[in-house]
């Protein structure tokens, strides 16, 4: 009899237990995200560092031109660089600011910031765009000099990161809106922000990089050993 009673025990209708299981899975859902986008920006870190060394060693050769430190260069006044380093910062700061709102479980304005943050961000991808076309009008091609490659390579793959980022930002308003779970959606809009904040961080160095001039290089150079 008692090994009946222990078969029709439905424990998922227990109170204490779904609040005590949900907890836990959610618990481990957040620890396996953090670890897992940890993870992922430690091989994304040491992708651009090896790209960089490549770079660096590269700018040292007597065919490599950079792209700004002339007057006529392209980037000795990168102002469409700069507007996009703008749409950049704010996309990553009304990010920030749609997690903090959806930690207060104001969901609906958090759900603005966050739009605030993809329209933004797709701007920012739209006008690296215009720089490669720019770039391009002028002559200025992928395989014309060794430091217009390296340019298409960097913002193409930061590009390319950004849009998996707005994807991945997608799929949890698609989550969010599937099952309706703020705690759950607070906590993965807190691993988006911490992603644009890791490109935006990513992207500044990139820029201070491809503006710089050939001396700069030669210091850098020097200073690093190549």
């Amino acid at each position: 009899m008692k090994l009946l009673t222990i078969l029709m025990e439905k424990p998922w209708l227990t109170p204490d237990y779904d609040v005590n299981q949900v907890n836990s899975v959610q618990n481990d859902q957040s620890k396996i995200g953090k670890t897992a986008l940890l993870f992922f920006l430690m091989v994304v870190t040491i992708l651009f560092l090896l790209i960089t060394v490549t770079f660096l060693t590269r700018s040292q050769y007597y065919d490599f031109q950079a792209l700004a430190g002339q007057p006529w260069l392209p980037f000795t006044q990168p102002k469409q660089l700069w507007l996009n380093t703008a749409s950049l910062i704010v996309a990553s700061l009304t990010l920030q600011l749609a997690v903090m709102y959806s930690k207060k479980m104001k969901v609906d304005v958090s759900l603005i910031f966050v739009s605030f943050a993809t329209v933004f961000s797709c701007l920012f991808i739209i006008g690296q765009l215009l720089v490669w076309q720019k770039l391009t009008n002028t002559g200025y091609f992928i395989d014309s000099n060794p430091a217009n490659s390296y340019f298409y390579l960097y913002t193409g793959l930061h590009g390319l990161h950004l849009f998996g980022g707005i994807f991945a930002l997608v799929r949890v308003l698609a989550v969010f809106f599937r099952r309706t779970d703020p705690k759950r959606f607070s906590k993965n809009l807190s691993l988006c922000a911490v992603y644009w904040h890791y490109l935006l961080l990513v992207w500044i160095l990139l820029f201070l990089l491809l503006t710089a001039t050939e001396d700069t290089y030669k210091t850098i150079a020097l200073i690093c050993g190549f």
